[in-house]
């Protein structure tokens, strides 16, 4: 491999990245290669630049998101004796087309913009009372108090699972997120204890519908079959993992940059109608999602020899500080002309919930603006972030005069 390709950066524990870690991004973005390797988490390839990125993930011949093809999972599973414990397989995520568009397309309706805005009352009256709680102490946690709560206590009651058990989810899903152990074995047994405590829920919503995801799930049938229990666990798995954590890091990663910028929470207080420009411009200044892909064969790829396999991690926090596509990326501009932003990827694999997370962050920093006098960071508390697929803050700690 040739050294021009190689550049040395652990998504998981890169020192600069806990410190800073958009200002890690953009030190990628500006001096790193579009497409490099490097030797951290086993080795594999990153791609970084927005091109990289959006090729990419418009490719899923070549870059899939699973690790095996979707025909050599089902002979593994076919192979398997009768009640051994089958692996998770996320759907439809973990799926390429043409198998992805029949697991997703039962989500689509329920995702859509029109069932998102229909929540946005509940989501409006959850934040002002998070943020009424800590109003008068003058401080606060905000990930604790406001950025965990309000994206995840939405989440569950779509999904049908008890909000009194929210801090016991929470915690399963940290400990798969940010576990160094990638061996399948242990990441199944991670996954394992997910499935297992939304168990009773699942079985109920089978036996007894309500108004929720699962029992929608439920009523569904994929290539011409009823859903069964795997089915959903590998649903529930999924969109487990993925709606308690990704909105949290974008809340908190909003809140900072509110906290450092005076200036903008006062121009936001007196025009509100700009919060859903400045959303979309935190969403590119601060991109939060790194999703794996793997070769589904050997492929030279904008000039990278790449090896069936190999992982291909989309750096998208760097593809949207890419100084090709937008012009002095580091500054945050609201007003900033030109391509849209790449957080929520590109391609099949898009986000589903990228109109949920939209209006979240909106009525956040609107009810922010609406019910706090100006904030600040707690500087006797440095911010700590951590890596891995989903980038963030650990904590942010706000003060504010009262």
């Amino acid at each position: 491999m040739a050294d021009s390709l190689v550049y040395d950066f652990d998504y998981f524990a890169d020192e600069a990245m806990t410190q800073n870690a958009h200002n890690r991004a953009l030190d990628i973005a500006k001096n790193a290669p579009g497409v490099f390797w490097t030797p951290r988490q086993g080795g594999h390839w990153i791609l970084a630049s927005h091109s990289a990125i959006f090729e990419a993930s418009r490719d899923t011949d070549h870059f899939s998101n699973s690790p095996i093809s979707y025909d050599d999972l089902q002979k593994i599973l076919a192979s398997l004796p009768e009640g051994a414990v089958k692996p998770f397989i996320p759907a439809p995520i973990t799926f390429d087309p043409p198998q992805h568009a029949i697991y997703r397309n039962p989500l689509q309706k329920a995702f859509s913009p029109k069932a998102m805005n229909e929540l946005k009352g509940k989501i409006r009256e959850l934040a002002a009372s998070l943020i009424d709680a800590v109003k008068d102490k003058g401080e606060c946690a905000f990930v604790d108090a406001i950025s965990e709560p309000l994206p995840v206590t939405v989440f569950l009651e779509m999904f049908g699972l008890p909000v009194e058990r929210q801090r016991e989810y929470r915690d399963l899903v940290k400990e798969h997120f940010s576990s160094l152990d990638r061996d399948s074995a242990a990441i199944t047994a991670r996954l394992r204890k997910v499935a297992d405590v939304m168990h009773d829920t699942i079985v109920e919503r089978r036996d007894n519908p309500k108004n929720d995801l699962i029992s929608m799930l439920w009523q569904s049938e994929f290539n011409g079959e009823k859903a069964t229990m795997y089915d959903i666990e590998n649903y529930a798995v999924m969109l487990f993992t993925a709606g308690l954590d990704t909105v949290v890091n974008g809340m908190a990663l909003g809140a900072v940059h509110l906290a450092t910028h005076p200036e903008l929470q006062a121009e936001l207080r007196a025009h509100p109608e700009k919060i859903s420009a400045t959303t979309e411009e935190m969403l590119r200044r601060y991109t939060f999602t790194l999703p794996p892909r793997f070769l589904a064969e050997d492929y030279e790829f904008q000039g990278a020899k790449m090896k069936k396999g190999e992982m291909a991690l989309l750096f998208l926090p760097a593809a949207d500080l890419d100084a090709s596509e937008y012009p002095n990326p580091e500054n945050f501009d609201a007003d900033r002309e030109g391509k849209a932003h790449i957080a929520f990827g590109a391609g099949p694999h898009r986000c589903l919930g990228s109109h949920l997370a939209r209006i979240e962050l909106n009525i956040l920093y609107e009810e922010l603006m609406a019910r706090l006098p100006e904030f600040r960071l707690d500087p006797d508390k440095p911010l700590v972030y951590h890596g891995g697929h989903v980038w963030g803050p650990e904590e942010v700690y706000l003060k504010w005069d009262v």
